[in-house]
């Protein structure tokens, strides 16, 4: 039990990287059978997207906004394709084809780029949260003629943040409202905001602040917003946590603080479900969406933390990140917020894995000016 702050803080991070990356492949499976028919094996370490998507629905989506395609709109400038993914959108017109098509095992997908993005701009000479700056990094991310990310898909909310910036609008009033606006890839950049911010010695309060803050740059939705207060406080309570005498004290400290981690954003029983002993799949799929929608993705990922948490020391976080990959849904996003919260919650990472990810330098260098 030899855990350090600086050690939490570290894992917590990586493993968000982990996390998107190792479930990358199968993101947006929703049925839980077209993952095993495409890795019998499970999905155990980083591999490549398959070719065929059969729950694919991005050729539905809007090329000049958020949301599905509307009738025959066709402006000028389409938004994927000249304003941001750029030389992707001929991928967006045919069907089946998958969301992170021509990524390679342990590249991550956008919205870790957009957490190691904001990783960057707080590496800066004042070590704190800048909206202007991080707005400019991430413009530049989107927008670079030679993409500076390898993904080809974009949620709902880039694509609307981008035509409003294209409509003119300051890059402060462009976040969108779309039907998908409250959805866990929203909380993909808030971990490294909260740790950096909580380390370099901003009050909880202020760091809450800012987090909604930040938010609402590009996910502007109440609910969310509460969710985030209490994603923000459980990292706080976890990375700042004393460790208690025995292995099974500390475990149930943990998981009483993830079961309080509902208190207000959840109907859900997670006790009932985390001591019902039914297969992930069944909880996640059938009890709980594994689509998502914070409503029941929230639950979700605190549903396979406290389930996990106490696994033997040896898999460290892995067995969980795993688990959550093969229940398909939005399980890359679900993934790296579970990720952050292992991390805290045992101060390990699967070092091997961390150091396949093909921007493992970038991202080590970003976590070390963030954390030490």
């Amino acid at each position: 039990m030899t855990q350090t702050v600086p050690s939490r803080a570290t894992a917590a991070l990586k493993n968000l990287f982990i996390g998107d990356a190792l479930t990358m492949p199968v993101h947006w499976f929703y049925n839980v059978h077209d993952i095993d028919r495409a890795f019998p094996e499970g999905i155990t370490t980083f591999e490549a997207p398959p070719t065929h998507h059969p729950s694919s629905i991005m050729s539905m989506h809007s090329t000049h906004g958020g949301g599905r395609k509307r009738g025959n709109e066709k402006p000028e400038r389409e938004v994927v394709g000249d304003v941001i993914l750029k030389g992707k959108q001929d991928y967006w017109n045919r069907p089946n084809v998958h969301y992170h098509q021509g990524m390679q095992p342990g590249d991550n997908t956008l919205n870790a780029h957009c957490a190691l993005t904001l990783m960057t701009t707080m590496a800066g000479a004042n070590q704190h949260y800048d909206s202007d700056a991080f707005l400019d990094a991430y413009i530049r991310l989107m927008t670079d003629d030679i993409p500076a990310h390898p993904d080809t898909y974009a949620e709902s909310y880039h694509r609307g943040f981008f035509a409003n910036l294209e409509k003119g609008l300051p890059p402060k009033r462009c976040a969108a409202v779309t039907h998908d606006t409250p959805s866990i890839g929203g909380l993909v950049t808030i971990a490294p905001l909260a740790i950096g911010e909580r380390l370099e010695g901003t009050s909880l309060a202020d760091t809450r602040a800012l987090c909604r803050q930040h938010l609402a740059l590009t996910h502007p939705d109440s609910f969310l917003a509460q969710v985030c207060d209490a994603y923000v406080e459980l990292i706080d309570a976890l990375l700042f946590r004393k460790v208690q005498e025995s292995a099974a004290q500390d475990d149930s400290h943990v998981k009483t603080l993830l079961l309080q981690a509902t208190r207000g954003v959840s109907k859900r029983d997670l006790t009932t479900l985390v001591e019902s002993g039914r297969p992930d799949r069944e909880v996640i799929g059938k009890v709980l969406s594994p689509a998502c929608y914070i409503s029941d993705a929230w639950p979700a990922v605190l549903y396979l933390a406290c389930k996990y948490c106490s696994q033997e020391p040896s898999q460290g976080p892995l067995t969980a990140l795993q688990a959550n990959a093969s229940v398909g849904g939005d399980n890359v996003h679900r993934g790296a917020v579970l990720g952050v919260l292992l991390g805290l919650i045992n101060g390990k990472s699967d070092e091997a894995l961390f150091a396949q990810l093909t921007a493992h330098s970038t991202i080590s260098r970003a976590i070390e000016q963030l954390v030490l």
